[in-house]
């Protein structure tokens, strides 16, 4: 019972990380294509979309909101949009690299966990049975 519990805990931690490196890889993918949008200098801060999903769910005053939010930083935003484009192609590859840290991670802790429960089932029968002939 407890290896099935051990490996259920094992696999919802695996899918929350997966899900939560998707949707970090979501944003940077989103990150890189307003960058795109905003190479025409530091005029084009404001164009800095919302997307078309995300457009449905939010309200009209949080977006400018957001856009007020954006503008006091507009010098910083202007030096490292400049930047960002060259960097599209690496996040694909640093998404999954980080994901598979941390899936490597999680399977070395689940096996880890295997291991324990077996080791400490081992020493309960053990301990069990020596106290059984011990009473005999």
């Amino acid at each position: 019972m407890f290896y099935a519990i051990s490996w259920f805990l094992s696999f919802t931690l695996m899918a929350l990380w997966s899900l939560a490196c998707w949707g970090m890889y979501t944003v940077a993918a989103w990150a890189v294509s307003s960058a795109g949008v905003l190479t025409g200098g530091t005029h084009a801060i404001g164009t800095i979309f919302i997307p078309e999903w995300l457009r449905g769910w939010i309200p009209p005053e949080l977006a400018r909101e957001f856009e007020a939010l954006i503008a006091p930083a507009e010098p910083m935003i202007a030096a490292a949009i400049e930047t960002v484009p060259a960097l599209s192609g690496a996040v694909t590859v640093v998404g999954w690299a980080i994901w598979g840290l941390g899936a490597m991670t999680l399977v070395a802790m689940a096996i880890g966990a295997h291991a324990l429960i077996s080791l400490l089932k081992r020493r309960g029968v053990s301990a069990g049975t020596s106290r059984a002939a011990f009473l005999r």
